[in-house]
């Protein structure tokens, strides 16, 4: 009879366990859709502050070659020049793959961005594939930051 009882309560606490990680994992779906589309909001306002609070202090962020980016100083920097010469919209986020892990969540995506001069000039859209590593961050305005950002060149579009 208490080997019974023990299996019992062992099932309860394993299923009480497995439903607070469900519990937690749509939480952190939910925080996760927050930041990015908080991202996406502020590359259209041109904010760079809100830019910056969603990036964790040690972001790296690779762009090819020796275009890397590192600190959110340099974030600041380069985001500022950046909306001094254009406006900068979102224009396509495709998921690709979404992988929690406890404290980060690792996700790849193909992305473009419509640039338009500020100068009045023609805008362009640049498009590529990231991978974004995400940690959680207590100061981070949706709980999540990002904290790695590795950007190529993205597959041709079938026509």
């Amino acid at each position: 009879m208490k080997t019974s009882h023990c299996l019992i309560l062992f099932f309860l606490i394993f299923c009480g366990c497995c439903s607070r990680q469900n519990n937690n994992l749509a939480a952190d779906k939910i925080a996760l859709e927050k930041t990015k589309v908080a991202f996406a909001a502020a590359f259209a306002r041109g904010d760079v502050k809100a830019l910056v609070a969603l990036h964790h202090p040690d972001i790296v962020k690779y762009f090819g070659g020796n275009n890397v980016v590192t600190g959110r100083a340099e974030l600041a920097k380069g985001l500022t020049a950046m909306f001094r010469s254009a406006k900068i919209e979102l224009i396509q986020n495709q998921v690709e793959s979404t992988t929690f892990n406890g404290n980060t969540i690792v996700e790849t995506c193909i992305f473009a961005f419509r640039s338009t001069p500020i100068n009045g000039g023609k805008p362009s859209i640049g498009r590529g594939r990231a991978m974004t590593v995400f940690v959680r961050y207590k100061n981070s305005p949706y709980g999540w930051v990002s904290i790695r950002e590795m950007a190529q060149a993205a597959p041709e579009v079938a026509k």
